[in-house]
């Protein structure tokens, strides 16, 4: 049996963090996609206020 070298582990391991987002329903993966969008231009921008009533506006579009 091959001993996993470090690296691999950690491949292993990223794999399973990502395991509940590769078999969740569609609607789940819209809503992490967006909110991911989300957080990811309001850093491009520097901008750190609160973002809870843009995240549940989200929610409540993909849920419609």
């Amino acid at each position: 049996m091959k001993k996993q070298t470090q690296r691999e582990s950690n491949f292993d391991n990223f794999d399973n963090v990502q395991a509940p987002i590769y078999t969740a329903p569609d609607e789940v993966k819209k809503i992490i996609e967006q909110v991911w969008q989300l957080e990811k231009s309001r850093l491009d921008r520097k901008s750190f206020s609160h973002i809870s009533d843009e995240i549940l506006t989200i929610i409540k579009t993909v849920v419609q």
